[in-house]
C-alpha cells in the first residue's frame, strides 16, 4: 500500500510541478526501465543472498526515498529532475523487491499449501492496489509531506516486520558470479517447455488484452460517467480479483488446471470485448470484474506453477523474468492500446485486444500440449 501511495503522490506531485501529462509518461518510464536493466542481476542476487535480508534493505531504501521526498516537499527544493531522479531510484529498489519476495514465499509454508497462499498473496496485493491509491489520494489533500512521511514510516516498519518472519533453509546458488549465471534463469526456462509456455502465456495475453489506459476514454466518451465513472472503472478489475483471490484461497483448484487455465485467459479475452461494446456503466463494471477474477485464477495457477517446477537455487532468477515478463506486457500493453486506438479508436483497439488474447489462448494451448493436458500441481 505504501508503494501504491507513493506512486500516486509522485504522479500528482509531478502533474503540479509542470502541468504536463508527457512528464507523467516519464515518471513510469523511469520506474520501469530499472526493471528492464536489472532483471538479470535481480534474479542471481536473490539466488545468492539471504532473501529476507534483501527484502529488509529494499524496504528500508524505499523508505528512505519517501523520507527524502517529505524533506524536499517540506523544503521547496522539489524539482522535475529530482522527482524523477528518486522515483527511478524507487524503481531500482522494486526491480529487486519483487521477484524476492516471489522466490521467498515457497519458503513459508508447505508445498500442499502454495497455491492458497499464493491466492492470499494475490489478495493481499490487490488490496493494496484498490486502498493504496485512495489513501494516498486522501492523505495528498493534507499535503506531500503527510502522504511521503506516512509511506516512509510504513515502509520502514514493513522491514522490521520482515526481520520477524521464520523461513526454513535457502538452497544457495552454487556457482561463482559471471555472465553465464546471470543468464540462466532464461536458460532454465528454454529447457522446460511447461515453465516457459506459463509465462509467455501470460506475457501475450496481457499485452493484447490491456484496455487498462484507455479507461479514461470510455468513463468519458462513451458511458458519459465522468471521473466518478472513472474510479469505478478503476477499481473494479480489483475488486473481482480480490473476490476470486478469497475464493481460491478457501477453495483451491486440485484438478484440471491446464483446461481451468486456458478458459480462464479466454473468460478474460471475452469479458474485454463485452467491455469494449459496451454502452452501459454497469454492465462495463461487471465485464472489469469477471476480467480481473478471471486473471487471478491464471496468476495463482501460474505462480504456484512456476514455483513448484523451479528448484530453490534457481527461484530467484526465474521469478525475475517472470517479473519482467509481467512489467513488460503491462507497460506495453497499455502502449499497445494507444497507439491502435489512436489508428483505429479505442472501441475497435479494445475490441481487437480482446479477441488477440482469445487467439493467443487457442495458440498456446496447441503449442503446449504439456501445459494445456496439466491436471494437477507437481509435487514440487
Amino acid at each position: 500500500m505504501a508503494f501504491q501511495m507513493l506512486s500516486v503522490a509522485i504522479g500528482w506531485q509531478m502533474y503540479g510541478l509542470t502541468g504536463r501529462a508527457f512528464d507523467l509518461g516519464l515518471v513510469g518510464l523511469v520506474q520501469f526501465a530499472p526493471m528492464v536493466v536489472l532483471t538479470l542481476l535481480v534474479g542471481h542476487v536473490a539466488d545468492r543472498f539471504d532473501r529476507r535480508r534483501i527484502v529488509l534493505l529494499c524496504q528500508g531504501l524505499e523508505g528512505s526515498v519517501g523520507a527524502c521526498l517529505a524533506v524536499a516537499s517540506l523544503s521547496g527544493w522539489l524539482d522535475k529532475e529530482i522527482l524523477l531522479a528518486l522515483a527511478a531510484i524507487l524503481g531500482g529498489v522494486r526491480a529487486f523487491e519483487s521477484p524476492t519476495l516471489s522466490a521467498l514465499l515457497p519458503l513459508l509454508v508447505e508445498k500442499p499449501a502454495l497455491q492458497r497462499a499464493t491466492a492470499w498473496s494475490a489478495a493481499a496485493n490487490q488490496t493494496a492496489q484498490i486502498v493504496g491509491p485512495s489513501l494516498g489520494g486522501v492523505l495528498y489533500g493534507f499535503g506531500a509531506v503527510t502522504v511521503y512521511s506516512v509511506a516512509a514510516v510504513a515502509l520502514f516498519s514493513a522491514g522490521v516486520l520482515v526481520t520477524l518472519v521464520r523461513r526454513r533453509p535457502a538452497a544457495r546458488a552454487a556457482e561463482k558470479f559471471a555472465v553465464r549465471s546471470l543468464f540462466s534463469g532464461l536458460a532454465f526456462l528454454i529447457a522446460h517447455p511447461l515453465l516457459l509456455g506459463t509465462l509467455s502465456l501470460d506475457l501475450f495475453a496481457v499485452l493484447l488484452g490491456g484496455a487498462t489506459a484507455l479507461l479514461p476514454i470510455f468513463a468519458e466518451h462513451i458511458l458519459g460517467a465522468g471521473p466518478w465513472g472513472l474510479g469505478l472503472l478503476r477499481a473494479a478489475p480489483a475488486v473481482g480479483a480480490l473476490t476470486m483471490s478469497g475464493v481460491l484461497a478457501r477453495f483451491p483448484l486440485r484438478d484440471r488446471l491446464g483446461p481451468i487455465l486456458f478458459s480462464a485467459i479466454a473468460v478474460f479475452g471475452l469479458a474485454t470485448m463485452v467491455f469494449a461494446v459496451s454502452t452501459s456503466i454497469a454492465l462495463s463494471l461487471a465485464a472489469l470484474m469477471t476480467l480481473g477474477a478471471a486473471d487471478v485464477v491464471s496468476v495463482v495457477i501460474r505462480v504456484s506453477l512456476v514455483q513448484l517446477e523451479t528448484p530453490d537455487r534457481m527461484r530467484g532468477r526465474v521469478s525475475a523474468v517472470n517479473a519482467l515478463f509481467i512489467g513488460t506486457s503491462n507497460q506495453l500493453g497499455e502502449f499497445e492500446s494507444g497507439m491502435l486506438a489512436a489508428l483505429v479508436g479505442a472501441v475497435p483497439a479494445v475490441l481487437l485486444g480482446g479477441a488477440g488474447t482469445i487467439l493467443v489462448a487457442g495458440l498456446w494451448a496447441w503449442l503446449f500440449p504439456a501445459l494445456r493436458q496439466l491436471r494437477r500441481m507437481p509435487e514440487g
